[in-house]
């Protein structure tokens, strides 16, 4: 009973305050873009070529001392040590190990040379009696969980065609509303929105990935986030767009500003709702669907709160100032005749 009107005859004045959502998402996007340029990305395996390997011991093993010993090991024919990074995967008694090493030649010879030099490097916390075969076997009780290898050439086209496959959404989504909608200022706002959000979530990865205790790479499972994140957020912005639009006949003397205002204000209960339902789901799995998860998830949290909020304050905001130009009579009457003239979208 306490939250059945929770948001009935709720109203809030969200065109009026754009100009503080302007001002905080201009910071955010700020601190987030200067992130990326200055700090960049930790990248998976899949957007910059290597060999990856899980692997479980018997005892809880220390991810830096581990790096040591094998920083020693991945060693070119030049004496040149080649990137390893390790780090605590899941349980503190597995780690996930990713190098470089020889990864332009795609013999058996290397995979193999990868493999004994990492049993080499990890020797001090197996068994006494380890052996090199019980170590690649995944069902021993020690060693190789899993293993994937990526050459630089396949990382390459996956960074490219995770690019190209944000593009064609957004494009696709602009095309979309401003078929749906006939209006090319409702595009804009939408596509500046999810911009938006690409960004924080970009900014967010770029900024903790030293930070958090999970795994923030940059990688495919990312980019699906990303466009599911998209995806999500396109959905609340039509809902109030089509608002507006259903609002045209039925308020004929209100403001621009007052029709948005109450048009956002009036769909605050679905949004909310749909909005915290779906953030609950992904906490519950971000919790508990274990580590290979986690990354994932992390971008739809952030990408369901910051979604949520653009869609109130940067999609709407930015839709209303480019139709404000054309003057607020005009607009409506713009608006109301693109309405008249497809009665069967109602």
């Amino acid at each position: 009973k306490f939250s059945k009107n929770i948001f009935r005859n709720t109203w809030v004045d969200f065109i009026g305050k754009r100009k503080y959502a302007y001002i905080i998402s201009g910071i955010i996007t700020i601190i987030c873009l200067a992130s990326i340029v200055t700090s960049g990305f930790k990248f998976g395996v899949d957007f910059k070529g290597g060999r990856s390997y899980v692997v479980r011991f018997e005892k809880p093993v220390v991810a830096n001392d581990a790096a040591d010993n094998l920083e020693k090991q991945f060693v070119n024919k030049e004496g040149q040590k080649n990137a390893v990074d390790v780090k605590t995967f899941g349980s503190d008694n597995q780690l996930k190990i990713t190098t470089d090493y020889r990864i332009d030649e795609e013999s058996v010879e290397a995979d193999q040379d990868v493999e004994s030099k990492l049993f080499n490097g990890l020797k001090p916390y197996l068994p006494a009696d380890a052996q090199l075969s019980g170590f690649k076997d995944s069902g021993s009780s020690y060693g190789i969980v899993s293993s994937v290898k990526v050459g630089p050439t396949v990382a390459d086209d996956i960074k490219s065609g995770g690019v190209i496959a944000l593009l064609i959404a957004l494009a696709g989504i602009f095309l979309y509303i401003l078929v749906r909608f006939k209006k090319w200022q409702f595009s804009t706002g939408a596509v500046a929105s999810l911009v938006h959000d690409a960004i924080v979530i970009l900014g967010a990865y770029s900024i903790l990935k030293n930070v958090m205790p999970f795994n923030m790479e940059i990688n495919q499972d990312f980019i699906a986030a990303i466009l599911t994140v998209l995806g999500y957020s396109i959905n609340d912005t039509v809902i109030i767009f089509d608002r507006i639009r259903e609002y045209l006949n039925e308020k004929k003397a209100i403001t621009l500003e007052g029709l948005f205002n109450d048009s956002i204000s009036s769909t605050l209960g679905r949004t909310f709702n749909t909005a915290f339902m779906t953030f609950l789901v992904i906490l519950a799995i971000f919790i508990f669907g274990g580590e290979n998860l986690r990354g994932f998830m992390f971008a739809l949290l952030i990408g369901v709160g910051f979604g949520t909020y653009s869609t109130w304050f940067i999609a709407s905001a930015v839709s209303y100032d480019l139709l404000k130009k054309k003057g607020v009579e005009g607009t409506k009457k713009s608006l109301a005749a693109k309405k008249e003239a497809t009665p069967e979208e109602a």
